[in-house]
């Protein structure tokens, strides 16, 4: 049995932007943004606007590597006056018919904060900045300063009707990687290149929080330290796509299907690598909050291997999910999906067709399941938490109700749980789950297999099956 105890007593507030999606248009590797958008109507399609409602994401960031060579007026006014562009990273041509309004668009839609990302001087990279059979794609300071203009200015003369008011900008993605074979700035240049921004932008509207790129290098030289000292930047970005251990293990290609226990082991320990990333992080961010704007497992396989549409790969979330709670006193805004496509499993949701046609639904990968569940029963503070045995908690809370998050790390055994309110008596308490076979994939076939049962709780002692993932809700007196 595992005795799980809460101290009651409230401690930091949670950030709600640690459901974050993070979209960007990878054209020919996966459609991505373009499987979404009916071109013929010229708006988001309707069944992937309800399933993103299931989801709930709380931000969605518009950007990633693909900021590095996007030029942001390419994407706004008339559609037909709008000059597509070649996408140079992911390959194939993108259209903009999605820009900065549709963007904003959507995240009204859905109910979230829209993160932009502002093309830094291609982030030091010349292959994003004069690319081969193209004109320069490089990014100034004025241009992302004229980017938040058209936001945010009331008075702007090229957008039309009410200013957006995004809040919450990126300057530089990956800087610090190796990309193309070379590498970008240098952390000096990344520095002086992010200031430069960063004064331009606040200029437009001071009241913007402003998050710059603080990983460290792919030689790891530590960038943290030195962006901290940056007083207007809010926040710093990391990444943390983790995975490149199991790159010779049996979770190559569909080998997890042949062993489900050992890939059980290795998934469930996929965690730590990102508890460690983010306590190096938080060790050299100063007064600065922390930003993982990208983060989710990468392994060789089709499509970024199938075992992510297992259930297995739905635990070993639901345990990196509650590492990001962990450091919520210092972690503001996190992810752990690549939000919506047809092709890769790190997605939060895959789009198994052509949406035209009714027959074909998009469907929450388990990754996106589990960040459901958690997100729709999160409570507004963290509090602390004991427990043994085969099970991993956080908890939280919100008035009278507490909420735990929890996974139970046998894939076997099912777990007998007896709770300790702290002298709290509880009025009712609500189990929502996920319970399945760690084998079961999902796929356009049994597109809601892994959505969450609720039942009710007598007492304080509940069975939580092998396997599973869990939201109690817990309301006391």
């Amino acid at each position: 049995m595992s005795n799980l105890k809460i101290n009651t007593e409230k401690k930091h507030k949670i950030s709600p932007y640690l459901y974050m999606q993070f979209m960007e248009p990878l054209s020919a590797t996966d459609t991505s943004v373009d499987a979404g958008w009916d071109y013929t109507e010229n708006k988001w399609y309707p069944s992937l606007i309800e399933r993103v409602n299931e989801l709930s994401p709380t931000m969605v960031r518009f950007g990633g590597t693909f900021a590095a060579y996007y030029h942001w007026k390419e994407g706004v006014g008339d559609f037909k006056d709008r000059k597509p562009m070649i996408n140079h990273c992911w390959g194939g041509i993108y259209s903009n018919a999605v820009g900065t309004n549709e963007v904003v668009d959507f995240c009204r839609q859905v109910n979230a904060e829209p993160l932009l990302v502002v093309n830094t001087e291609s982030d030091g990279f010349d292959c994003w900045a004069n690319p081969k059979n193209d004109n320069s794609r490089l990014g100034t300071a004025e241009e992302a300063a004229e980017w938040v203009d058209y936001c945010n200015n009331p008075e702007n003369a090229l957008r039309k009707g009410n200013p957006f008011n995004v809040k919450y900008w990126q300057i530089g993605n990956e800087t610090s990687y190796r990309i193309c074979g070379n590498t970008g700035f240098k952390l000096d240049e990344g520095y002086d290149v992010t200031c430069r921004f960063a004064e331009k932008m606040k200029i437009v509207d001071p009241s913007i929080k402003l998050i710059g790129w603080g990983d460290r290098s792919y030689d790891n030289i530590k960038w943290c330290k030195k962006m901290s000292e940056i007083d207007s930047l809010d926040m710093l970005a990391f990444h943390h796509h983790f995975g490149a251990d199991f790159y010779d293990s049996p979770l190559n290609g569909t080998d997890y299907r042949l062993n489900p226990e050992n890939t059980w082991n290795l998934l469930m320990d996929g965690y730590k690598s990102l508890d460690e990333h983010i306590k190096t992080m938080r060790a050299d961010c100063g007064n600065k909050r922390l930003a993982m704007t990208e983060g989710h497992f990468i392994m060789q396989g089709r499509n970024r291997n199938e075992v992510l549409s297992s259930w297995v790969a739905g635990v070993a979330y639901a345990r990196c999910l509650n590492t990001i709670m962990r450091h919520s006193d210092v972690l503001d805004i996190a992810t752990m999906a690549d939000f919506f496509g047809n092709v890769w499993q790190v997605n939060a949701i895959l789009i198994p067709g052509a949406l035209k046609w009714e027959h074909f639904k998009p469907y929450l990968q388990p990754v996106g399941s589990v960040m459901s569940l958690f997100k729709k029963h999160q409570g507004e503070f963290a509090l602390d938490i004991n427990y043994n045995g085969t099970i991993d908690a956080v908890a939280s809370a919100t008035d009278n109700k507490i909420f735990i998050h929890i996974a139970n790390t046998s894939m076997s055994s099912s777990e007998e749980i007896s709770l300790d309110l702290g002298g709290k008596k509880a009025k009712k308490i609500k189990m929502h789950y996920i319970a399945e076979n760690t084998t079961t994939e999902v796929t356009m076939l049994n597109p809601d297999v892994f959505a969450y049962k609720t039942k009710e709780i007598e007492g304080l002692n509940f069975k939580l099956p092998a396997a599973a993932v869990a939201a109690i809700e817990i309301e006391v007196e």
